[in-house]
């Protein structure tokens, strides 16, 4: 499957109930999406079910040797998962988009199949002996949402199938094919029955999923409402739960700043993924003594970023991924302009043109209660806040209920980390806002969600503790 053709062939379901799978840069309908039921993922975590102990006992080596063999599968379809992540999911081939991801998917399985976790000894003395093992689930849930479809499909996937477990994903509706494709390509190398792919509407499948007495773990990536149904939904078997669930992420600028020199670095932190990313900066405090260049200057370069269909080379932004986002954003920024914000750049879609294109927007000059501000746009809509004392950019950041991420901005690196102690974040980044590591530890806090992934605490967090203790 290493042409677009062939793989859109392999995952375009052939019959049954069909959703259509829409190009959001075109309006174009690129292929059949499989509308499966219940009884469907029942199948499917039977499947998980029986794979399970024969996957378990093949060892963590030999697992390791076959999460690297599925890297090389995504490596040499590379280029056609991107394609297709390009039409069903808007975003660009280029610039930190298409490929980046699937790059990423093959960098994040080979990290999990790579990332020591030996057995630890807690306690070697007179005492006594005690050690820490980690074992298998058994059958892990996951939950994919329609921003980084294949990426966050993989966070979940790759530690999961490393530590001994077998995975049933729900991708998200309008990113189905995207997400089949993904698995196919892993599916080339895998054991049958280890990897297994559903897709369906969440209020039918992925709840069935969370409310499974059969399934040990869901790791759930999207909003905070859902993330809370999970919870609710799980409770009955004490299913144990990774949410990485909304953000709203504040960026915090000193009045020591280059404007100039920190332009890009904001500009991608708030617009990478054409601001759909949850970690994504969402609300910019900026000293009012820098404030006016700060502003010019993020304009001056965000106005050079090229925006349009994905699969055109020379575009780094896309369209929002489906009309609901488009109109939130929308909503947004318009209640912003009537409350008597001051749009600096963008702000004017064309809501009758094909696609969900929304220009790059920024807003300065905003109340810092506006609803811009203190809901979650997930579209290229920057509020950029003035303020005058940091004590007073700090209680606005906290004040919110999200804590995904944050952001320092300053030459000054005592104060960055004096200033990153005081906020509540899951990550708080000095300089950058958003990148994360493989071997970094991810999550939320607050109504961000809980639990890590990536390195050793998402391998841990994906297993059992299991102590072993004598003398």
């Amino acid at each position: 499957m290493k042409t677009y053709a062939e793989l859109l062939d392999a995952v375009t379901a052939k019959g049954g109930e069909t959703v259509d799978a829409v190009d959001p840069a075109t309006g174009e309908v690129i292929g059949k999406a499989a509308v499966e039921s219940v009884a469907e993922l029942e199948a499917a975590i039977d499947r998980a079910e029986a794979a399970q102990p024969g996957w378990a006992a093949l060892g963590d080596e030999e697992r390791q040797a076959y999460l690297h063999r599925a890297a090389d599968a995504i490596k040499e379809s590379a280029e056609a998962l991107a394609e297709l992540l390009s039409r069903e999911q808007g975003k660009p081939l280029n610039g930190p988009n298409a490929r980046f991801e699937v790059g990423g998917c093959e960098v994040w399985t080979r990290t999990a199949a790579d990332t020591p976790l030996p057995v630890e000894v807690i306690v070697d003395d007179e005492s006594g002996y005690a050690e820490m093992h980690y074992r298998p689930l058994g059958v892990v849930g996951a939950i994919s949402p329609w921003n980084w479809p294949m990426m966050i499909s993989i966070w979940q996937i790759a530690p999961s199938l490393r530590m001994g477990n077998t995975v049933v994903i729900k991708p998200a509706e309008t990113t189905s094919l995207s997400v089949r494709a993904l698995v196919a390509v892993m599916n080339q190398v895998l054991p049958e029955g280890v990897l297994n792919v559903v897709t369906g509407p969440g209020k039918v499948v992925g709840d069935a999923l969370t409310k499974s007495p059969r399934i040990s773990k869901i790791m759930f990536t999207g909003s905070t409402p859902v993330g809370k149904q999970i919870i609710e939904a799980s409770a009955q078997n004490v299913t144990r739960l990774t949410l990485e669930l909304g953000g709203n992420d504040a960026g915090i600028v000193l009045p020591d700043v280059d404007p100039a020199a920190i332009a890009e670095g904001l500009f991608w932190g708030a617009f990478i993924n054409t601001g759909q990313t949850c970690a994504a900066l969402k609300r910019l405090y900026v000293h009012d003594s820098v404030y006016d260049a700060v502003v010019e200057e993020l304009a001056k370069f965000a106005a050079q970023v090229p925006m349009g269909v994905g699969l055109s080379e020379e575009n780094v932004l896309g369209p929002l991924q489906n009309r609901k986002q488009f109109d939130t954003v929308d909503r947004l920024v318009e209640a912003a302009k009537a409350s008597g914000a001051r749009v600096v750049l963008g702000g004017d879609p064309d809501r009758e043109a094909p696609g969900n294109f929304y220009p790059t927007t920024l807003v300065a000059d905003i109340d810092p209660h506006n609803d811009l501000v203190v809901e979650e746009q997930f579209g290229p809509a920057l509020p950029i806040i003035r303020y005058t004392e940091l004590d007073e950019a700090i209680r606005l950041a906290n004040e919110l209920e999200y804590g995904l991420g944050s952001s320092v901005w300053t030459q000054d690196r005592a104060q960055a980390m004096a200033v990153a102690a005081r906020l509540q974040a899951g990550t708080t980044w000095i300089n950058s806002h958003g990148g994360l590591h493989p071997m970094v530890p991810f999550g939320g806090a607050k109504h961000s969600g809980y639990g890590r992934e990536f390195g050793v605490e998402g391998l841990k967090a994906v297993a059992e503790p299991h102590v072993i203790s004598g003398r």
